[in-house]
């Protein structure tokens, strides 16, 4: 039996609001679900599990029709649905009453349901959240039952206002396989029979790391699991290393080849290390304002000889801080040295 496990899609989310490619993520994470779709009919797999947050807030009637029109193009897979925290199953929610394709099976019910699955030799077991916040664990005591070969669970969760799960409890449930959604981040626990798949793609600038579904061959002696990346951008982090000869212009230049080497469709977060020339500040305004950089932080510090400077100003407040900081090595007076220095500097320069 094969599945496609994925949740976290968030569909009509739109990062990074404000930047000018933020309504073009939004419509790249419908391309990606719809994708997503295409690679289920290419594998022919037994199952496609959502688990949980397949939209950014409560969906409309009129994505519902979108996204069952998806489904319905899948006949001969079943698709396990349930709401997660962002989704979920509000007084107006259009899910339930929703006029489904006959290869979807819904997990609208508050607690854990076991659904037989006619023909596959499965149960699928899984709820829905019907508030933003569950801080109890909805999957507490769900064991498998009945005479079904294969037994999969589709959970969302993970924290402390999202059913908090026990992994040690799940571990021993015995379940064939769970799928599990609301991290982010994907993971494959030890043995392959449990994973969080991810968000499909990256939601916000946290997400960062590779993005996409999970694979699962479930068979009588045991279970494959694998990930698979699958999204079209990533947020990438990108370190600078500067020097006390750096100018703006020229780190401008190497950002560019940076995001061109590194690829021109992801989004770039930028930090600034090293040594710059005590006079130089850098504009991270006009860093921010190139294509793709999401941030900028600048972590330089200014390449000050602090033997010339005690000389320079002995006898002085600055010339007295330097000498009080000579031979001390901790990251923190490190740190309280250069801001000092820098700080006392431009004092005197203000004068």
């Amino acid at each position: 039996m094969k599945i496609i496990h994925t949740a976290d899609i968030h569909l009509g989310a739109r990062p990074d609001p404000g930047y000018a490619w933020s309504r073009e993520r939004e419509q790249e994470i419908w391309n990606s679900f719809r994708r997503l779709i295409e690679r289920v009919k290419e594998e022919r797999a037994d199952f496609l599990l959502v688990a949980g947050d397949l939209f950014h807030r409560q969906p409309l009637l009129r994505e519902l029709k979108e996204v069952n029109y998806l489904f319905a193009s899948i006949p001969e897979t079943t698709v396990v649905l349930m709401a997660g925290n962002h989704d979920y199953l509000a007084g107006n929610s259009c899910y339930p009453g929703f006029t489904w394709s006959r290869n979807v099976i819904g997990l609208w019910d508050e607690r854990c349901l076991r659904v037989p699955v006619p023909g596959k030799d499965t149960c699928v077991y899984g709820c829905s959240y019907h508030s933003r916040e569950v801080c109890e664990n909805l999957y507490r005591g769900a064991r498998p039952q009945g005479r079904e070969t294969f037994h999969i669970l589709v959970a969302h969760g993970g924290d402390g206002k999202h059913s908090p799960l026990d992994f040690r409890e799940l571990e021993a449930a015995g379940f064939t396989y769970a799928a599990l959604g609301h991290i982010h981040r994907p993971e494959i626990f030890p043995g392959g029979r449990a994973a969080y798949a991810g968000a499909l793609e990256p939601i916000d600038r946290n997400d960062e790391g590779p993005h996409g579904y999970i694979r699962v061959v479930c068979k009588g002696d045991g279970v494959r699991t694998e990930f698979v990346p699958f999204a079209v951008r990533s947020y990438r982090k990108l370190e600078l290393p500067v020097k006390p000869e750096t100018t703006q212009f020229e780190l401008e230049e190497t950002v560019r080849e940076e995001i061109r080497r590194s690829g021109a469709g992801n989004l770039f977060k930028l930090r600034l290390t090293g040594l710059r020339d005590p006079e130089t500040e850098f504009s991270l305004e006009r860093l921010k304002r190139m294509d793709r950089v999401l941030q900028a932080t600048d972590e330089t510090e200014p390449a000050w000889d602090f033997r010339e400077l005690s000389e320079k100003f002995r006898g002085s407040l600055i010339g007295e801080f330097v000498d009080y900081f000579d031979g001390k090595e901790t990251e923190t007076e490190r740190k309280a040295l250069y801001y000092g220095v820098e700080a006392l500097l431009k004092a005197k320069r203000d004068i």
